[in-house]
């Protein structure tokens, strides 16, 4: 119960939004509850007047109940607006701060999960928690209404008070079994479904690929055999917690038999009128679905409990790590660069080794070199994606874990080789980044990305949705829309991972006349395994084993690096 109390305080830092619903909402089911307990007490009197043939007062209890049945009614849909309207404001502010701790999650600690766990958790326990308020009130209320039922028995009939008393007992007992299977069995199968989740969204992503790669076979007999095996845990689930329910259920029917024995009994012998005994069945039969609603508290409670340990995981530093940034800020860095003595791995496999270089504001720097050689890893650096093991990165003479994240990554644009293109229409695509662009801005983007052509062809143009992840676009129109994302972002430092790899040579070309017209006003880095398009670049950084065995401009490095001049020929050779 401490598990219980404790997650409810967490979540009532979302509820809280919801107190003037909150305090509607309970009053309404206050109200129910009066008239639950009322309502079997006239409808024992309408019996006890029809054998009286009081006509009159028969009509005005009639319509008595009718007007309470109207109330009753009301209060009903009264709740169920305020219920949605207390989910709804609790999922939106739950959601919206768990998604917000998801960005702040390490990016090696996100490379180690699927997306299915975030996407479960995301979803459905945020859905499971935005409802307890409201459960809870409905939940109270019925304990409430049982209470009420309970203290009108007594008053009524002592010895069928102590014998439903005794029953709700034992099948209490016998759910509190019940639940603790459940949590058991629950807390596997939501493990597993998660797989399930991640396994589903990499096949409709990666439905292309599996078709060009011919291994539909052997994707959907990845998937069969995950959902088999969730399949199978919430199996073993259902089998125990229909036994127990059944259990429930034969008690239940013996209760309601012995019951039905006892007013017989009771009323052969005169100690109790046929009105009576059926004022009596009504509550003893309303006090038959209080251990539905014990069920119900107890399943509540495990799935809540259940639903915010996976939530507070997510924010819990200890089990996703998030990432730290300083507290100095630069509104506008100038784009001086320099690694320090810089190792780092992923994993246990060290990537740089030692790496020192500088960069000077308005630079254009280029990396070259193998592939596994470093290079894509050090703009996830610069970036601060990842910390390094060793050494130091200053930015404009900073260290790179003494800035706030708006320093580093609001004056950093990377244009990375597979760039990630939402599912939103072009104009959407680029208002990402800048909120308050203007039309004139955008096209003047897209121009300089040599985009502006393609899109004025679209039906819709710039108001064209282009499916998830850009589906609906080349390889090279999405590394287009990305530079022009980049363009409208202004950062003064650019990093190009392989951005024009998917551009055919005549859009290349206009992408180099584009950034050599950008040389000298921005910090400009560029990885490229095509040289064509780094031969006007200041410096030449030839990357091998995470280590710089050569740096120069095109020129020097052709004479002075043979493995950079074979790198070289052989695109020319290619070509």
């Amino acid at each position: 119960m401490k598990e219980f109390i404790k997650n409810l305080k967490f979540t009532w830092n979302y509820a809280k939004h919801s107190k003037k619903p909150m305090i509607i909402f309970t009053l309404s089911h206050i109200l129910q509850i009066l008239i639950n307990v009322i309502t079997p007490l006239l409808s024992a009197k309408i019996v006890i007047e029809l054998t009286t043939n009081n006509y009159t007062r028969l009509l005005i209890i009639t319509i008595i109940l009718f007007i309470i049945d109207c109330l009753h009614n009301i209060t009903m849909y009264t709740g169920r607006i305020l219920g949605s309207k207390i989910y709804r404001k609790t999922m939106t502010y739950m959601a919206c701060d768990l998604g917000k701790c998801t960005l702040k999650i390490e990016t090696k600690c996100l490379d180690e999960h699927t997306s299915g766990l975030f996407i479960q958790r995301l979803t459905s326990d945020t859905s499971k928690l935005s409802t307890i308020y409201s459960n809870i009130i409905v939940q109270i209320s019925n304990i409430l209404k049982y209470i009420g039922l309970l203290g009108a028995l007594f008053i009524v009939n002592k010895q069928v008070f102590l014998f439903e008393l005794l029953f709700m007992i034992l099948i209490f007992i016998l759910q509190r079994k019940k639940t603790h299977e459940e949590k058991i069995r629950d807390k596997v199968y939501r493990k597993k479904n998660e797989k399930i989740t991640g396994l589903v969204g990499e096949l409709v992503r990666g439905a292309r690929d599996i078709k060009m790669l011919n291994s539909e076979n052997d994707f959907l007999d990845e998937l069969n055999t995950k959902i088999k095996e969730t399949n199978e845990e919430r199996y073993i689930m259902n089998r125990k917690t229909f036994g127990y329910s059944f259990k429930i259920v034969f008690t239940k029917d013996i209760e309601k038999l012995l019951l039905l024995i006892m007013l017989i009994l009771q009323m052969k012998y005169g100690m109790l009128i046929p009105a009576m005994a059926l004022v009596v069945y009504n509550y003893a039969n309303s006090l038959g679905s209080s251990t539905n609603t014990l069920d119900q508290i107890f399943e509540l409670i495990r799935d809540f409990n259940l639903s915010s340990e996976r939530i507070k995981e997510i924010m819990d530093d200890n089990k996703f790590k998030k990432e730290k940034f300083g507290t100095k800020h630069l509104k506008k860095v100038k784009g001086n660069f320099e690694f320090k003595n810089v190792s780092f791995g992923y994993n246990d496999k060290l990537i740089l080794k030692d790496l020192s270089f500088k960069i000077k504001e308005n630079e254009t720097v280029a990396f070259v070199g193998k592939s596994g050689a470093g290079k894509t890893t050090i703009f996830n650096l610069l970036c601060k994606m990842y910390s390094i093991n060793e050494g130091t990165i200053t930015i404009d003479g900073i260290n790179i874990n003494d800035l706030d994240k708006d320093s580093i990554r609001g004056n950093i644009t990377i244009i990375s080789q597979n760039p990630y293109i939402f599912n939103m229409s072009i104009k959407d695509n680029l208002r990402l980044v800048k909120k308050d662009l203007t039309d004139k801005e955008m096209i003047k983007a897209c121009e300089i990305a040599c985009l502006d052509e393609f899109i004025n062809e679209l039906p819709d143009k710039y108001d064209t949705i282009i499916g998830e992840g850009g589906v609906n676009l080349s390889g090279g129109q999405k590394q287009r829309l990305a530079i022009a994302r980049a363009l409208v972002q202004k950062t003064e430092i650019i990093l190009f991972d392989e951005a024009t790899s998917a551009l055919d040579n005549i859009t290349q070309e206009k992408i180099t006349n584009a950034l050599n017209n950008m040389k000298n006003e921005y910090t400009i880095l560029i990885i490229a395994h095509r040289l064509s398009t780094i031969q006007n670049a200041d410096r030449i950084l030839y990357i091998e084993d995470g280590k710089i065995l050569k740096e120069g401009t095109h020129k020097y490095l052709l004479k002075n690096c043979k493995e950079y001049k074979e790198l070289y020929e052989t695109e020319i050779k290619n070509n």
